[in-house]
């Protein structure tokens, strides 16, 4: 790293620290933890700009000349950025993670990709299961870790930022531990859905084999202590934060174990399915992941409000279920209640599309406020998927400034 480059970044880890002792994410923190636990309180809203991070931050915005300069440059200007424009109950703090020096290995075979060349363009796939032969040659994943290398890393932005920052390891292997979207990059989606009927034990093979092997791969994962909590300021489910004081477990010595963090699944591929193929090929080797996390959240993109029942009568301890564009409003809050966090995910067609109506954003905040304070629900308001805003940034300002305004309305 250039000395240039090392006084942009210092720079900026110093504006992170300034604005996380800022008084306001305390109290967010506090409300954060409030509404994980079931507390009373007004929808708590996120902002996350996912593909539209490139129109608020663009490469032409970053100072530093070394590329893994640039991108530590545009970490840290994320988290200035979200903290002066987005009207949400995000947290910034001080704190900068450093992750550990692991390799993980796939399954073993893969599919074929065909990508457009057009920059975040479409891709097909050939599925590499083709015979119930294939399934053989499916592999466990495994972790691999290099101590060495985590203490060089650690050591490095010790240097560089442990003055300003909070530097700290962490392990963070998944995202969602859900398999069937595994499955169906491995056999294909249409395939799938004809196997339901057409072949369903070759179905149940590959759901049984993925589970067998996810679950031997999270128990390496404990074996090694390389699990970090998940209870802070970590994104948890799709779309939301995982400040909650009832983990890690009361018996927590030290070392991670799995049913000290948060667990996530969700079936997107299985969006169409009836509650009971959904049961049959899906949920049933969920459970046994599901099982052995501390709390658990479930669903992303799919709607779910036709198979609530089935997951709240199953998934052991589940805490957050998404309801997404998709979903019946009305039904779900209803389904729902106060028992279970109603993680709304409002269309992000709203802000990316080409015209931005702030009309027709409030009165679709306001509906899902009012269907959600009749029936006693925990709303949270995560605005994710935007993928553009059309080189519009304000956009982002505009819509959290509404969401904030009615969910203050509680």
């Amino acid at each position: 790293m250039t000395i240039n480059d090392r006084e942009i970044i210092r720079t900026l880890a110093r504006q992170v620290a300034e604005e996380a002792a800022n008084p306001r994410h305390e109290e967010r923190r506090q409300r954060w933890y409030a509404h994980n636990e079931l507390r009373p309180g007004r929808p708590l809203v996120y902002i996350s700009p996912e593909g539209s991070w490139i129109e608020l931050i663009r490469d032409e915005d970053l100072a530093c000349s070394d590329e893994d300069a640039r991108g530590l440059e545009r970490g840290l200007r994320s988290r200035l950025y979200a903290a002066e424009h987005f009207a949400d109950d995000q947290v910034c703090d001080a704190d900068f993670r450093v992750p550990l020096a692991v390799s993980i290995t796939g399954w073993g075979i893969g599919p074929t990709y065909t990508h457009s060349n057009v920059a975040r363009g479409a891709y097909v796939w050939d599925a590499p299961v083709k015979t119930r032969a294939d399934i053989d040659l499916i592999q466990t994943p495994t972790a691999t870790h290099d101590p060495e290398q985590t203490q060089r890393n650690l050591e490095y932005y010790e240097e560089l930022l442990g003055d300003l920052l909070r530097v700290e390891l962490h392990g963070r292997w998944w995202w969602a531990l859900g398999l069937i979207d595994e499955w169906t990059n491995l056999r294909g989606i249409t395939q799938t859905y004809l196997d339901m009927s057409d072949d369903p034990e070759l179905l149940h093979a590959g759901m049984r084999r993925l589970m067998e092997g996810r679950l031997e791969w999270l128990q390496s994962l404990e074996d090694q202590n390389l699990n970090s909590l998940n209870s802070g300021n970590d994104y948890v489910g799709s779309g939301a934060f995982g400040y909650t004081h009832e983990l890690p477990q009361a018996d927590f010595a030290g070392q991670v174990r799995l049913n000290d963090l948060w667990g996530f699944c969700e079936a997107q591929t299985m969006s169409e399915v009836s509650p009971a193929m959904h049961e049959e090929f899906v949920l049933q080797y969920q459970l046994p992941i599901l099982e052995r996390f501390g709390l658990n959240c479930y669903g992303c993109c799919e709607p779910l409000h036709h198979k609530l029942d089935l997951l709240k009568a199953q998934v052991p301890r589940l805490r957050r279920v998404s309801i997404s564009p998709w979903a019946d409003k009305a039904m779900s809050a209803e389904k729902l209640g106060g028992e279970i966090i109603f993680s709304w995910k409002p269309n992000p067609a709203a802000l990316a599309g080409v015209d931005f109506d702030e009309a027709w954003v409030r009165e679709d905040v306001r509906e899902t406020v009012d269907l959600a304070r009749a029936n006693g629900c925990r709303l949270e308001i995560v605005l994710k998927d935007t993928h553009t805003c059309q080189g519009n940034p304000e956009r982002f300002d505009r819509w959290g400034r509404i969401a904030r305004e009615e969910a203050e309305q509680w």
